[in-house]
This record gives structure tokens, C-alpha cells and sequence, in this order.
């Protein structure tokens, strides 16, 4: 919980059950600036600590109702108030008593009696100490956040919005040994877009970025959750199918093909000749000993739907090309 104040604005809760100790305590605060709030026992004390969520609680030890190590441990275990400063005083000095204090999570301990001084240092080191953990906690957060972001740009395409080559080549190395492992298929396709240098020629690079996110919205947007999508390089997209067969890769992927067809017509008249080639490739095959050979057969797969003519989905199988 980061402070709510400066130190010296500081918000104290005294829970005393000496009324003569309570009202020495709320003049010297308040004379140092502090707000302060009162409570008489260990049971009104959470009220207030609840209601109020102090900075500081100065809490004796010994208390008719509930003892202050109680109180203690509440405060501590709360989501809401684990950063409350806590300084247990007590007429008990001995170690064991300090010891324990300091078990339940109190932050100091002062022995009474005490000098007022000393109490006043004791709380501005404490609200220093916590408004330095806060700003640790800050600085931390905003680290891992950089570098949550830094590791999403270094999987992510900067085009599309979808995962890169590397990224895809991870996760396909990743669900190939569990394929392996539990008997299931895993299929891969490789993707080329068909016609996309008019789009470029004709309609410029900025086109061609727009072209290749619009096509990306509808590849990935046409696939399972468990499926993955990613920009393999220039006009070429990998696609992930676990849990697939080859055939049932090509079934599916062939009507994605023809919804990005439909979805070009609508874009601008050079994307309108779009159309897209795949070349499919499955953990099926037992020629293909790794992800990497899996990659390679897709690819073939895609050189020969293109060198056909494009607009096509082949299938690798067995070293051999089958439509």
C-alpha cells in the first residue's frame, strides 16, 4: 500500500486503555502535525484500523479485552492494512516480550516509560522505512512491467500483431514434444499470400502493411483457441493446428482460404486479387523425426502449391505431394 501522505501529515491511531497516556500522547502528536485517533482496546482498536486504515498504530501491549500481539497479527494478515507502521509499547521490557512483539509483525518496540523524542524518531523512521519499501514495490512493478512489455515485442510481429518466426518455432517445439509424448497429432501449414506484389506496386507499402494485418485478423480470427497464428516472414504466415490431422488441417484450412478470398473483395481493388496457397504438413508422417522437419515439409508442401499455380492447399505425405 503505498502512503497515503508525507510523514509529517501522517495519520496515528493510539490504542491505550490509560486515559492519561492516551491524552499525552494525542498533544505531543498533534503539537508534531499528526492526525490522531484514539482507542481504548483491542476490539475497537480493529474497528478503527479498519474504518480508518492508519499510517501508524501505537499499540500497548497490554489491553483489558484483546492483548496487542492479537491486534498485531490482525493487521498483518489483512490485505488492506499489512504496510499499517505498528510500534507496541509496553511496561514489559524484557526480551522475551520484544521478541514475541516482533514475531506477530510489529515494525518496533518501545519500553515504557519512554521519552518523547525517542517515540518521535521511532515513528519518522518507521514511516521512512515503509515509504521507501513502497517506492521499492513502485520501481519493481514498473520493471516488471517494462519487461513483460519488452518480451511481448520480442515475440510479436510489429505488422500484424501476431507472433513472430521465433515465437512460433517455440511453441511448435513445445507442442511437438508433448504430441509425441501423449500419441496426438500436431499439423502445420505454411502460408503465402498470391497476388500480394499489385498490392504493393500499385497501392504502396503502407497498402501491403495493411493488406498483411487484414489477412492476419482473418486467419487468426478463423482458427481455435488452441491454435496459433503467427507472421513466418514477408508474405508467409505459420499456422499450428494440435490435436489435428493432416486432413483435417487441409479440411479446415482450405475454408479459411476461401473466407480470406470473400473477405478481399471487400478491401480495395488491388487486395481484391488476393487469394493465398498452404502447404500442410503432420506429426503423422513418420519420415518427419522433428518440428524442424515439419516446417521444412510444409514448406515444400507451399512451393509446390505455388509452382501449381497458388490458390491451393497441398498436403505432405510421406515425402510425397498430395492435393
Amino acid at each position: 500500500m503505498v502512503p497515503r501522505r508525507l510523514s509529517a501529515k501522517a495519520r496515528i491511531l493510539v490504542v491505550e486503555d490509560s486515559r492519561n497516556q492516551r491524552a499525552h500522547l494525542r498533544s505531543l502528536l498533534e503539537q508534531r502535525g499528526f492526525e490522531v485517533d484514539e482507542a481504548t482496546g483491542g476490539i475497537e482498536a480493529l474497528r478503527q484500523i479498519k474504518a480508518l486504515l492508519p499510517d501508524v498504530v501505537l499499540l500497548d501491549v497490554m489491553l483489558d479485552d484483546l492483548d496487542g500481539y492479537s491486534v498485531c497479527r490482525w493487521i498483518r494478515l489483512a490485505e488492506a492494512t499489512r504496510d499499517v507502521v505498528v510500534i507496541m509499547l509496553t511496561v514489559r521490557g524484557d526480551v522475551a516480550d520484544r521478541v514475541e512483539g516482533l514475531h506477530v509483525g510489529a515494525d518496533d518496540y518501545l519500553p515504557k516509560p519512554f521519552a518523547d523524542e525517542e517515540l518521535e524518531a521511532r515513528i519518522y523512521a518507521a514511516l521512512r522505512i515503509r515509504e521507501a519499501k513502497a517506492e521499492l514495490r513502485r520501481r519493481n512493478a514498473e520493471l516488471e512491467a517494462m519487461l513483460a512489455r519488452t518480451e511481448q515485442l520480442a515475440m510479436t510481429d510489429e505488422v500484424t500483431g501476431l507472433y513472430n518466426r521465433r515465437r512460433f518455432l517455440d511453441l511448435l517445439r513445445r507442442e511437438w514434444a508433448t504430441a509425441k509424448r501423449y500419441g496426438h497429432p500436431v499439423s502445420v501449414a505454411i502460408a503465402d499470400l498470391d497476388g500480394f506484389k499489385v498490392v504493393n506496386d500499385y497501392e504502396g507499402h503502407s497498402a501491403g502493411d495493411d493488406a498483411l494485418r487484414r489477412v492476419g485478423t482473418t486467419l487468426s480470427g478463423s482458427l481455435r483457441e488452441v491454435d496459433v497464428c503467427a507472421r513466418y516472414g514477408g508474405d508467409e504466415f505459420a499456422i499450428m493446428l494440435p490435436h489435428t490431422s493432416r486432413d483435417g488441417a487441409a479440411a479446415a484450412l482450405a475454408r479459411i482460404a476461401e473466407r480470406l478470398t470473400r473477405d478481399c473483395q471487400g478491401w480495395s481493388k488491388a487486395m481484391a486479387e488476393l487469394g493465398i496457397s498452404m502447404g500442410v504438413a503432420s506429426s503423422e508422417d513418420p519420415a518427419l523425426g522433428g518440428p524442424e522437419d515439419l516446417i521444412e515439409a510444409a514448406d515444400r508442401a507451399l512451393y509446390e502449391a505455388k509452382r501449381a499455380g497458388g490458390r491451393r492447399v497441398l498436403i505432405a505425405r510421406d515425402g510425397m505431394l498430395r492435393p
